[in-house]
């Protein structure tokens, strides 16, 4: 198996969270990581090894290269489990823990496992995780984990697997785990990496004393220390002591805390990035503040560009130079992600200095770029030639695509933002980005549909009906409410979850009727008549396949009629009402005559011979069988030939005439062999 990778935040397919990363600093960390990995735990010692995996915590404030450390530590052991490594995130951007139920659907979509219908319960999904994960020696990698509870659903129960798990603080309640808490890297290891990030400059080597001080401002944390590194580079005539003072005197941001002496210990990475971040040119200040606003912290041209109303070739010269800042990780060719540890700190940036009603339309304008790119995803699956292809043909050469191979790996680097553009979008549109939603949610279903097997699909489509529903409830748009809820219920049902599904169902029929939607109210019966006749309660399917058979009578629909006329005919039997059952197939016998349909009059005579056989009436029907199979003949159709020779052998052994029984099996069985090969 290859590294797979499910990036709530950082939706990058394995390596490192940043390629240009210098990593330094942390030697007796990963010591003490070989060495817990290598260790016997308490129950091993006592002859009690545990049933689960090993746990490695690597805790630390944001910005002190918790995750970079857990990553270079993954990197080192990796080969050690030959099922590959899985990553998740779990904490969204904006400080949101990510619900278990997201997580291990990503993680079984990492690993290519099904079993997991769309909607199932979280425990459903966590216990069909644990399940893959019991034959398999992979090393799972669990970065912003927000709670002990959060990732004791994750552990798998193979002492096989590997757990590394960054966080915060402690996660007491999690078994046999090995916490590494870490904090600023050593001086030296500081001024080095400040060094690689200032470049061929001899500032900081001829004045080594002042290096130290720079590196003291920022607290030793390795965040802080790229994004001064980054902003000294970009300033080849400023030296190390002013560089320090500008830092020392630039405030964090943070009111005082107070105390007795009236201080407080300052926020190194809030003061680095306010000098950073106040030293850049008002677009691209403007610019870094508005990507708190992109979904999942994932960026590129197209998303910066529609954020601040930018052309994307500024947009991306933009992006690459806060990239060399510091304030951006880069995550795949043309695409960056925002570090979680500066998301809060951007944030509160776009909260002080722009205006809500400036936010909201910079988030209208990048649902508008997303669902015009998505248009241009799902076009170019189309055939040439097609309307599709004429009007991708026209849209603007960034939007395009050249392939479909280009427009799938588009889609599925960006599926997580993608995802949480449609959640961001219900959660604080409040209303007023209710319609791009609609489009962003049809949008994306149109494109999983066009680049992935109904089966592939079918998690991420259930989720945006959902969604589609709340928008819908929201506004009490009652025809988007009957169309999600109809779309939902059917996901249910082909799930199993047949009371579920019941009842969406009925909410369905009850918005259908109330928006007049005629399709989806003479629809919807139906569908009820098959989820009660799966559950056993043949008496409801019945009646609702009865009110169905009324509405396709009142639509004139006689093809329609005709069939329902069986499924009532059906369910009556089933639930015993066997004379109600011979009228009802009587009646649809007779529909297939007017409609000069041989087959389908074949079909509901043999039903008529079958029920008349378990009433006790031999004569009548060996006549109904036989009138069939002459309507079998008439029809060519041989399977249904076969299944009629096989009715009349059974009902002429119930009429005591074992030589026509045995003539009539034995040419049914000559006829199932032919259809057959």
């Amino acid at each position: 198996m290859t590294e797979q990778a499910v990036r709530h935040g950082t939706p990058t397919a394995g390596g490192r969270p940043d390629g240009g990363c210098f990593f330094v600093g942390r030697d007796r960390e990963l010591r003490r990581l070989r060495t817990d990995l290598e260790s016997a735990g308490l129950g091993t010692l006592a002859g009690r090894p545990a049933p689960h995996s090993r746990v490695l915590l690597v805790a630390g404030r944001p910005g002190s290269g918790r995750t970079t450390l857990a990553e270079a530590f993954v990197r080192e052991v990796a080969g050690r489990y030959p099922d590959g490594v899985l990553r998740a995130r779990l904490t969204d951007p904006g400080g949101m823990p990510v619900p278990t139920e997201r997580t291990a659907r990503d993680l079984l979509t990492a690993l290519g496992a099904g079993g997991a219908p769309p909607g199932a319960d979280p425990d459903d999904l966590t216990a069909v995780l644990r399940s893959e994960l019991a034959r398999r020696r992979v090393l799972l990698f669990c970065d912003d984990v927000a709670a002990a509870e959060q990732l004791g659903e994750l552990v798998p129960e193979n002492r096989d697997c590997l757990v590394v798990a960054v966080a915060s603080g402690p996660l007491t309640g999690v078994p046999d785990i090995r916490p590494c808490a870490m904090g600023g890297i050593d001086r030296a290891a500081a001024v080095e990496l400040l060094r690689s990030r200032v470049g061929t400059s001899p500032r900081l080597t001829v004045d080594p004393r002042r290096a130290e001080s720079l590196a003291e401002a920022c607290g030793d944390l390795p965040a802080a220390l790229r994004m001064v590194g980054g902003w000294l580079a970009a300033r080849p005539k400023l030296s190390v002591s002013d560089a320090t003072a500008q830092l020392l005197g630039t405030p964090d941001g943070h009111p005082d805390t107070g105390g007795t002496s009236g201080t407080r210990t300052p926020d190194f990475l809030a003061r680095a990035f306010h000098l950073v971040a106040g030293s850049l040119p008002a677009p691209a200040g403007r610019l870094l503040r508005f990507l708190a606003v992109a979904p999942a912290g994932f960026v590129d041209a197209q998303h910066a560009s529609a954020l601040t109303g930018c052309s994307p070739e500024t947009a991306e010269e933009t992006l690459h130079r806060l990239h060399a800042l510091g304030l951006l990780h880069h995550a795949a060719p043309g695409c960056w992600t925002v570090p979680g540890c500066l998301d809060p700190l951007l944030r509160a940036e776009l909260d002080a200095r722009e205006r809500p009603a400036e936010v909201m339309l910079a988030r209208a304008r990048m649902l508008e770029r997303t669902v015009r790119r998505l248009h241009a995803c799902r076009a170019v699956t189309e055939p040439p030639g097609s309307p599709a292809r004429t009007k991708l043909a026209g849209m603007p050469r960034p939007l395009r695509f050249d392939s479909a191979r280009e427009a799938r790996d588009w889609l599925e680097l960006r599926r997580p933002s993608l995802l949480a553009a449609a959640r961001l979008a219900v959660a604080e549109g409040a209303g007023e980005l209710d319609t791009l939603l609609r489009r962003l949610v049809h949008a994306l279903g149109r494109c999983f549909a066009a680049h992935r097997t109904p089966e592939e699909a079918a998690p991420e489509v259930y989720r945006l009906q959902e969604l589609a529903l709340q928008v819908a409830e929201r506004r009490a748009l009652e025809p988007d409410r009957a169309a999600a809820l109809l779309a939902l219920a059917d996901m249910d049902a082909a799930a199993g979850r047949l009371a579920a599904a019941g009842d969406r169902y009925r909410r369905a029929l009850d918005a259908a009727r109330a928006c007049r939607d005629g399709v989806a109210a003479t629809v919807i019966p139906e569908r009820l008549g098959d989820t009660h006749g799966r559950l056993g309660d043949w008496a409801r399917a019945a009646d609702w396949y009865g009110r169905a058979l009324s509405l396709r009578e009142s639509a004139g629909d006689p093809h329609e009629v005709a069939r329902l006329h069986g499924l009532v005919a059906d369910a009556q039997a089933r639930n015993g009402d066997t004379g109600e059952a011979l009228r009802t197939w009587r009646a649809a016998a007779a529909l297939h005559r007017r409609l000069r349909d041989p087959a389908g009059r074949g079909r509901a005579l043999g039903e008529v011979g079958r029920l008349q056989q378990r009433r006790g009436r031999p004569d009548e029907a060996l006549r109904s069988c036989r009138e069939a199979l002459a309507e079998a003949r008439r029809a060519r159709d041989p399977l249904l030939q076969a299944e009629l020779r096989m009715c009349l052998a059974d009902v002429c052994d119930a009429a005591g005439d074992p030589v026509a029984a045995a003539r009539h099996r034995s040419a049914g069985e000559e006829l199932r062999d032919l259809t057959e090969r």
